[in-house]
Formats: structure tokens, C-alpha cells, sequence
């Protein structure tokens, strides 16, 4: 599974109108596209940072899709966007969350790493850190993204609510550090944002 991302910064006034286009139009055009595997929009509202990410079933549905809808998704973050940061990762694991109603919110941590501990980075996440995770009340899935050429890696994970997100920071700052101690890592940035939208078909 491939996945790509959008990560756009801009004055926080103008964010809601970017957020509208996005809702209106977003899952429409990516689930018209061969491959689409679901979408997510996530914002911080008070700094001004929109991020999404669309999931693909293979790096040819990722390319061929985005040689469509780039123009688009130029023009529906324009009115906002005074940055835009695009990236393309493989998904090595992902726990798709069975449901995510309204409210809730998302941590993404940015890291490096060494690609010869590629394999074993992705190991420890499912072995170790999923079932912590899991014992993390409203924790609803995650997924760990790779870029294995350029060194560099996120952890995704998505939290019923905000209180259920506030409440996992302690236990997520411990296994984050542990995972550093461990070694192979640089942690580079942790961000948490809201959950604007949801797409998680079961099948396209």
C-alpha cells in the first residue's frame, strides 16, 4: 500500500475555506481514480496547518492519480496554502481503525532512521508498539509510513477524541523514547491535529 501526503501551512483565517473545498469535493475525486483506498484530512486550526493523506492499493494507482488530481488540489488549497509539501510513502503497517466517528483527533511523529534497520523498524512497531498502543483507551488504529531511499519515517495514530489523544501522551512519550534509546531512529517533529474527514472504504 502506498500513500500520499500533503502537508500545507497558511494563515489560520482563510483554513476553514480550504477545509470546505476539501470536504466537498475531496473523496468524490480520489474514489474516482483506480486503486483508491481511503483518504483522511486532518487540521490544527489555531497554527494554521492542513495535512491529509491518501491511501493507494499499489505506487502505479499513487502516480496515475496524482498526474490527475494535482491541478485540482492546487486550486482547493490556493485560497489558504502559502506552503505545500508533498511526500509518497510505502505503508509497512497499518491497523485500519474499524470505525471513527466525529471528534476524532490524530498524533503524527516524523522520524529518520537508518534504511538498513528498515525491516526491523517496522517489526518493533507491530510486535511491540501496536499492543502498547492498544491499551491506550480510544485508540483507534495507526500505521507506520517509510520513504526507505530517503531515510525518513511517520507513525500515525488516530484516537476517538481529543480527551482519549490528551490522555495517551504520557504512555506514547515513554514507548517514543524507548524506541529512540533502541536506537535507528531520530525523532524530528510529533504534531497532533483534528480529524476533518474520514474515508475508510472496505472495498473500491
Amino acid at each position: 500500500m502506498f500513500v500520499r501526503t500533503v502537508y500545507a501551512t497558511g494563515d489560520p483565517a482563510e483554513l476553514d475555506r480550504a477545509l470546505d473545498g476539501l470536504r466537498a469535493e475531496a473523496v468524490g475525486l480520489l474514489s474516482g481514480q483506480p486503486g483508491y483506498r481511503g483518504f483522511g484530512l486532518f487540521a490544527d486550526r489555531e497554527l494554521g496547518i492542513l495535512t491529509m493523506g491518501s491511501w493507494w492499493e499499489s505506487e502505479q494507482a499513487q502516480r496515475d492519480s496524482d498526474a490527475q488530481l494535482r491541478g485540482r488540489r492546487a486550486e482547493l488549497l490556493a485560497p489558504f496554502a502559502g506552503t505545500v509539501t508533498g511526500d509518497v510513502w510505502e505503508a509497512v503497517v497499518a491497523v485500519r481503525p474499524a470505525q471513527a466517528g466525529p471528534g476524532a483527533w490524530f498524533r503524527m511523529t516524523m522520524f529518520d532512521f537508518d534504511r538498513a534497520r528498515a525491516d526491523r523498524l517496522a517489526a518493533a512497531y507491530r510486535e511491540v508498539s501496536l499492543p502498547a498502543l492498544r491499551q491506550n483507551d480510544g485508540y483507534l488504529g495507526g500505521s507506520m509510513l517509510l520513504a526507505v531511499e530517503d531515510e525518513r519515517g511517520a507513525v500515525g495514530g488516530l484516537f476517538a477524541d481529543r480527551a482519549a489523544l490528551v490522555a495517551s501522551r504520557g504512555p506514547v512519550a515513554r514507548a517514543r523514547a524507548e524506541a529512540v534509546a533502541a536506537g535507528g531512529i531520530t525523532v524530528r517533529s510529533v504534531q497532533e491535529f483534528e480529524a476533518v474527514l474520514l474515508d475508510l472504504p472496505n472495498r473500491r
